[in-house]
């Protein structure tokens, strides 16, 4: 395959997903249309069923890009923020959750198109994986260096405390809402991880 056919094809399948992203976030997975999406991202139907297999593929391949671009701000924030010196854990944890509810707010079509449920057969079960996944890294993260042993329960819990969070940053009315509430849910945070 030659690079100016898989660039053809990263178009092809990024077009598809944009499209998809509008649609399902207008009318919700069960009420999308498989030619709604084609006709707007400007491809067959051929090609959406070549890149993804099927409305439910592409449902869980947007949630999936999602919580990947989700997954790095999170990682820059707590990288930048170990490249300017800091090293206590729940600092680092309260940055990248800045960044994760910062996105949440940018992103927040996908984010209350996820939070509404209804997806594919399986979705559930996409999402209760990628959620255990952040919550081992959040242990992991809270654990390194730790003075205080940070156990998996109260891990759990500050990772519930952030996606219910972004869920409710996801629907503030405007941007001002949405950063008060995030800059207060990471007070509290703060607070507890102070000894």
């Amino acid at each position: 395959m030659s690079l100016r056919t898989t660039g053809r094809a990263a178009t092809t399948r990024g077009g598809l997903l944009d499209a998809a992203r509008e649609v399902f976030s207008g009318s919700g997975f069960a009420e999308a249309s498989i030619a709604d999406v084609v006709t707007r991202a400007g491809a067959s139907v051929g090609s959406l069923y070549h890149h993804f297999g099927g409305k439910g593929e592409l449902y869980l391949a947007l949630f999936e890009d999602y919580q990947q671009r989700q997954e790095a701000r999170a990682a820059t924030a707590v990288r930048e923020a170990r490249h300017t010196g800091e090293s206590d854990p729940v600092s680092l944890f309260v940055a990248g959750s800045q960044a994760y509810l910062d996105g949440c707010w940018t992103e927040r079509d996908l984010a209350r198109l996820f939070l509404a449920g209804g997806g594919p057969p399986g979705f559930e079960l996409v999402a209760r994986r990628r959620y255990r996944e952040w919550t081992a890294r959040n242990a992991t993260l809270l654990r390194v260096d730790s003075a205080e042993p940070w156990g998996d329960a109260l891990v759990l819990v500050l990772t519930t405390v952030i996606s219910e969070a972004g869920h409710e940053v996801a629907v503030c009315e405007d941007e001002e809402a949405a950063h008060r509430l995030a800059a207060d849910v990471l007070a509290l945070i703060a607070r507890i991880g102070t000894p």
